[in-house]
């Protein structure tokens, strides 16, 4: 394995169409939408595998206090291998300076986002609309 990070926004839509549905995330249906998702990101990470995009993290923040990970995704069979671990990493030092580090996890994340440093804030709840079917 000759794992390969990168800093970019640019992306071909089929590239992120086969991440996010290795995955089975709902947004892999709207490939040109995340093309300029993550265009229009403060920050987006990539792992590559030669030429096949394996995992990527992007950021979106207010330019000084709080950086929000909107997307960390990691194509199953590269999981377990530290790609998600080191693309946090490559987000903390980028964001080091700033207050905050949020990000929403799905039940089944939280002990591996916690392993990389990050806790639950007291009583919060995350909330949100969507027009996204699971």
């Amino acid at each position: 394995m000759n794992i390969t990070y990168r800093e970019g926004k640019s992306f071909q839509a089929q590239e992120l169409k086969d991440l996010f549905l290795s995955v089975q995330w709902a947004s892999g249906q709207y490939p040109e939408k995340l093309v300029v998702a993550m265009a229009h990101s403060d920050t987006v990470f990539s792992a590559w595998d030669g030429d096949t995009l394996i995992g990527l993290i992007n950021v979106l923040d207010d330019s000084v206090m709080n950086a929000y990970v909107h997307y960390l995704l990691v194509r199953p069979e590269y999981q377990g291998h530290g790609v998600g671990k080191k693309l946090l990493q490559m987000v903390k030092e980028a964001y080091q300076d700033y207050l905050k580090i949020l990000l929403v996890s799905y039940a089944d994340g939280v002990e591996f986002y916690r392993r990389c440093g990050f806790c639950d804030q007291g009583n919060t709840v995350p909330m949100y609309l969507t027009s996204l079917s699971d």
